[in-house]
């Protein structure tokens, strides 16, 4: 059965809780507070540097509950919606999922000691399910997260999850990073790429939240989560956006933009060598290009798409982007994730068993 991906984000006015079990760790503390313990530990890797981790969940969690809000959302057709989002600054900017406040008509915040306020939106990247809000909250009351390197995530970390799950404010769990790099198909529109995959329970209502790593920083947004039988319950596969996603377009977040990524409009399969052989294709590697959309990027730059055995014939193979070789769809899509809208890049191809080269202008992708 192909496995359902389901938005971690409940919706109050149908929404049942059942069954359902979670952590929940409300956010006490004593009346002397104590200092979190703070330990050395030795990183594996290959120089070994020596990094500062918290000693213990407890002390982790006390450190970053603060930085991470309860989102609730009012819509204009009288629903609503619950999740969670990260504080980023003392301005009041709190980063979130898209799929959280799309559509809404008024948003409200909750800091984990009770403060609230209503909050807008600043900037929007639907292309990887993030926005931007501000809320009107005291400088005083705002608890800033650390924001981590994703790009030093290494499968098998401790990583926890916080956020409100079926709103049960400041819930907590813990697991490991258990892959890096998935790529999920969002419903419509773009894939989100290079996901963070954790066994951390997450939930409807965890959307937004952050997964911290064990020094207590952001290594990613919490932002779906996947089941077999379509439930839209944890069974141990969770994904975040990661952090440097957000980081490298939160400039443009700031100054109110809406985030476009860049495509060129076809359909790929990795060419095999079986699939090489059985149509003939003249190249051992590469990305065949099976179906070119109409009136696409790479239509007006006349590429071919095909698998033979049709009336169009063998599609065109890409076999290297700017110069750098092409082997499979993921070094392709990743690459042109990299560039902006508007951006020409140049496409070698083998059509017919000759090399030639293509200019592509990208485009941005259309939401359906």
């Amino acid at each position: 059965m192909r496995a359902k991906l389901s938005w971690a984000v409940v919706v109050i006015v149908s929404m049942t809780l059942g069954g359902a079990s979670v952590v929940g760790l409300d956010s006490l503390r004593s009346d002397e507070p104590r200092a979190p313990s703070i330990i050395q530990s030795v990183s594996p890797s290959v120089d070994g540097v020596a990094v500062t981790a918290l000693a213990d969940v407890a002390d982790l969690y006390e450190v970053v509950r603060p930085s991470v809000v309860r989102i609730s959302t009012q819509s204009g057709r009288g629903g609503g919606g619950l999740g969670s989002g990260v504080v980023i600054d003392k301005d009041g900017h709190i980063l979130t999922n898209f799929h959280v406040i799309d559509g809404a008509s008024q948003i409200d915040v909750r800091l984990a000691d009770g403060t609230s306020a209503l909050a807008r939106v600043v900037g929007t990247d639907p292309g990887n399910d993030l926005a931007l809000i501000e809320a009107d909250l005291p400088a005083a009351k705002l608890v800033a997260a650390t924001l981590g390197n994703s790009g030093d995530v290494r499968i098998g970390e401790f990583v926890i999850a916080v956020g409100n799950p079926f709103d049960i404010e400041g819930s907590l769990t813990q697991g490991v990073v258990s892959g890096v790099g998935r790529t999920l198909a969002s419903g419509a529109g773009r894939p989100l790429r290079q996901l963070i995959q954790s066994d951390a329970a997450i939930n409807p209502g965890n959307s937004g939240g952050a997964l911290f790593n064990q020094r207590g920083e952001v290594i990613g947004i919490t932002t779906a989560i996947e089941n077999p039988s379509g439930d839209r319950v944890f069974v141990g596969i969770g994904y975040a956006v990661p952090i440097d996603t957000a980081r490298r377009f939160l400039p443009e977040l700031l100054q109110g933009s809406t985030i476009e990524h860049p495509r060129m409009g076809v359909a790929l399969q990795n060419v095999t060598p079986s699939l090489a052989e059985r149509l003939d294709l003249g190249v051992a590697e590469g990305v065949l290009i099976t179906t070119v959309e109409q009136g696409s990027a790479a239509d007006r730059a006349g590429l071919q798409g095909g698998l033979g055995g049709n009336s169009s014939g063998t599609g065109d193979v890409i076999v290297a982007l700017d110069g750098e070789p092409v082997t499979t769809f993921e070094t392709l899509a990743q690459y042109i994730d990299d560039k902006d809208v508007g951006d020409q890049i140049e496409v070698e191809i083998v059509r017919a068993g000759e090399r030639q080269s293509v200019s592509v202008t990208l485009e941005a992708w259309r939401s359906s």
